[in-house]
């Protein structure tokens, strides 16, 4: 019986463990390793930054991915004054955002396909749990750059309504997004897929490149989309975002592209503020705005 009480009691700790790794400041709060899933014996998580004044009710998904590896980073020591990336993301806490800060599985373990399944499933428990958050499950945007990008790309272009037959109410949730901002993101994996030294999530199963490559998913129910490239990108070209943004338009879905001249593959110094200040104000017009009008 005693063994019993501390196994119960070890268990609780664990589970309310992520809900107490809270850190402060005056304008936000962090909660850090929020379990969304498991896989391989393995948590799946996202950190979420809380404003604590002035929240507008909309949660932004950040996919925390580059080559669809997704590599832990302390935000806390990230949202310091002294954070490299204070900047990237307190100007859209400091307007009312609440930040999601999603991590997949990683390659070269998982792969693309593994990613997709994964940042959907986390956007399924956000939306079942978005009272818990403060944030309105029918304004969520999702935004990220390169494999990020993809997979912002994805979330949008293959919304669904959830399982009604499953037992999991969070597979029951719709994933479903209202706004997506991709930075240099590719869109066509058909002929990308194979081994790769450089890229290890890229060797799968080619029959399922289809599923997930967006540009083959575009409907005319696909959330307000923003583009952002630079022509210089050799990595992965401009044409990926110039071939999806007409694939949006020839169905009239909203979309913008923007080029950003003599940028490559990551935006930095004023390349960085545009793309950024683009980002902020294509989720204000589309997320933020109209819960006002």
């Amino acid at each position: 019986m005693k063994l019993m009480k501390s196994l119960v009691i070890i268990a609780t700790i664990i589970a309310v463990a992520p809900l107490a790794s809270v850190y402060a400041e005056d304008a936000f709060t962090i909660s850090t390793d929020q379990i969304y899933g498991h896989k391989a014996g393995m948590a799946l998580t996202f950190d979420v930054i809380r404003p604590t004044e002035n929240a507008n009710g909309v949660g932004l998904l950040y996919m925390v991915s580059g080559g669809w590896v997704s590599r832990y980073f302390d935000l806390e020591r990230a949202m310091s004054d002294s954070g490299n990336q204070r900047g990237r993301f307190s100007s859209l806490v400091d307007r009312g955002y609440t930040l999601f800060m999603v991590r997949h599985g990683s390659s070269p373990y998982f792969k693309v396909p593994d990613a997709v399944k994964d940042v959907r499933r986390a956007l399924r428990y956000i939306r079942y749990h978005a009272a818990d958050f403060g944030v309105d499950p029918e304004r969520l945007g999702v935004f990220g750059g390169s494999a990020g990008g993809h997979l912002s790309l994805m979330l949008g272009t293959t919304s669904d309504n959830g399982d009604s037959d499953s037992k999991d109410p969070i597979s029951r949730t719709p994933a479903r997004v209202a706004a997506v901002v991709a930075y240099f993101p590719p869109v066509d994996l058909r002929k990308s897929v194979g081994p790769s030294d450089r890229f290890p999530a890229l060797d799968f199963d080619p029959d399922l490149a289809a599923s997930i490559s967006p540009i083959l998913h575009v409907t005319a129910d696909d959330p307000p989309t923003l583009l952002v490239h630079g022509d210089k990108d050799t990595l992965v070209p401009l044409s990926n975002s110039e071939r999806i943004h007409a694939a949006f338009e020839a169905v009239n879905v909203v979309s913008h592209l923007i080029v950003l001249e003599g940028a490559g593959h990551g935006f930095r110094g004023e390349h960085g503020s545009q793309a950024a200040a683009a980002l902020t104000d294509w989720f204000d017009r589309y997320l933020l705005r109209q819960s006002t009008e």
